[in-house]
Parts: C-alpha cells; sequence; structure tokens
C-alpha cells in the first residue's frame, strides 16, 4: 500500500475535479461518481466496488471507521489515498457535518440486458421519480426486501447521484440496478414473461388483491403525474394502496414498500426484521 499524498489548499485542482463529480454531466463523462460516508463506502467495498481514490480526513473520521482501518483497506485494493486538512475535505464534501470519508468510484451504468434474474425475479421499477432522496429510500427497500432488481424508467435523475447514494446508504451497489427508456422497459417485461403490477389511485383493486408469486415487477411512477399512460395500458394489473385521510397521494418510496413488502409476505421469504 502505498502512503497517502497529503493535501491541505482546498482550491487544490484535484479537489476542484472532484466536487464537480456532483454535477451529472460530468459524472457521465467521466464515468465516475462520489460515496461518502464510513457506512455507505463499507456497504460499497461489501457489495465489490473498488475505489478508484479515497480522500479522508483523520480529523474527521468517526472512531469505528480509524479502528476498522479502511483506509488501509481500500488501499490495499489499489486505490489512490489522499489525505486532506479539514478545511479542505469540508471544500469537497458535499454532505454538512461529514465524516471524513470520500472515495470516487466507477458509476453505475447498466441496462435492462444487462440483468441476470432468477426464474421468480421479483423487480421494482420507478418511472421518471424525480427526487435523488426518493430513489434511495426505495433502494433502501429493495435491499431490505430481496428484491432481485430496480429498474429506472424514463430517469430523471441518475444511480451515481450523490444524494441517491446517500440516501440508498450505498445500496445502489447492493441491489442490481439499470436504466433504460419505459418502452425498452416494457419490451424487457414482455420478453422475459414478467407481469407488470402498476400503482395507481385511478382503480379499484386493493394492492392485496394481487397475487405476486412467481415472477412480477411492480411499477411506481412520479409523485405528481403518477405512471405514464404507456406504463398502465402495458400493465398486467392496477392497484391502490386504500387511503382515508385528507391526503391523495402518498410518498412513492412509501407506496414501493407497502407494495413490495405484500410481494415478500405471499411468496413467504419470512417476516419482517425491526
Amino acid at each position: 500500500m502505498r502512503d497517502p499524498l497529503l493535501i491541505t489548499s482546498p482550491a487544490n485542482p484535484r479537489l476542484r475535479a472532484v466536487a464537480g463529480l456532483r454535477r451529472r454531466r460530468a459524472r457521465e463523462q467521466e464515468g465516475l461518481t462520489l460515496v461518502e460516508g464510513y457506512e455507505e463506502l463499507q456497504l460499497a467495498l461489501d457489495a465489490g466496488v473498488v475505489p478508484r481514490s479515497l480522500f479522508f480526513c483523520p480529523e474527521l473520521m468517526g472512531q469505528e471507521a480509524l479502528t476498522v482501518g479502511v483506509v488501509e483497506r481500500v488501499g490495499e485494493l489499489g486505490a489512490d489515498l489522499v489525505q486532506l486538512s479539514r478545511a479542505a475535505f469540508e471544500k469537497t464534501a458535499y454532505r454538512e457535518g461529514p465524516d471524513g470519508v470520500l472515495a470516487v468510484v466507477d458509476a453505475v451504468d447498466r441496462r435492462c440486458a444487462d440483468l441476470d434474474l432468477p426464474d421468480d425475479a421479483l423487480v421494482l421499477v420507478c418511472e421518471g421519480v424525480e427526487k435523488p432522496g426518493n430513489l434511495g429510500a426505495i433502494l433502501r427497500t429493495a435491499d431490505a426486501a430481496g428484491v432481485d432488481a430496480v429498474v429506472a424508467a424514463d430517469p430523471v435523475t441518475d444511480w451515481g447521484n450523490p444524494n441517491t447514494v446517500r440516501a440508498s446508504k450505498g445500496t445502489v451497489f447492493s441491489v442490481p440496478v439499470a436504466s433504460d427508456s419505459t418502452g425498452t422497459v416494457l419490451a424487457w417485461l414482455r420478453a422475459h414473461g414478467i407481469p407488470l403490477v402498476a400503482a395507481t389511485p385511478d382503480t379499484e383493486s386493493a394492492h392485496t388483491e394481487v397475487d405476486y408469486r412467481g415472477p412480477v415487477a411492480v411499477a411506481v411512477g412520479a409523485e405528481k403525474t403518477g405512471l405514464t399512460d404507456a406504463a398502465l395500458a402495458a400493465a398486467d394489473h392496477r392497484v391502490r394502496i386504500p387511503m382515508v385521510g385528507r391526503v391523495n397521494s402518498l410518498n412513492v418510496a412509501t407506496s414501493a414498500a407497502i407494495i413490495v413488502y405484500e410481494a415478500v409476505r405471499q411468496r413467504g421469504q419470512g417476516p419482517v426484521g425491526g
């Protein structure tokens, strides 16, 4: 393992390039993204991610990160190690109250055709979901529930958005994800014989009235507009989550979780942990 490079100036050109990866255009041009945070990085490493570089600040790192030797672990994978002063790290980090760990990794760039699914696949389709935080929360549900793949249809944000990575707690690297146009996603589901269950308030069928055993895809749409007409027309089933309050919609991540866990219950995958 090579000795770390030390950078103390917040204006260092290398740090400006790293901070530039907050922008989608830069991420797509470079094929890179950011993983900030000890927990997020640990999960990414456990999922097999090999960072290109690790920027760290011992002054900000928590005792747990220092004790387990995350710097040494990343260094042994061949990544560049860069130690930063507190001022330099806080200038480079994108989250408030950083914990002194920031890695540059290859971006997740996968299409539906790249996914390898089991015969009884449980797939979650997110069409046009705009907020990175919602995508991240959906990924955490998918990871916990054992979903086989999460597909972004007509994505508004990319899987490498640092806020998606952060909100997912790093599960964007542990759950198979893909992005494609809605038309491509629908064609891919048909080609693989995967029925589509569409979440929409415009139906009388409750989400508990559908059989989710066997291969199935659950589709949720953007909170403001819901699923597109194309997705609804392609659905084998349309379901709604019963609501008795004044609001007319749930957060999309909440809706996805409710329906996915109904599928988990029916498929006999065991009780939900606390």
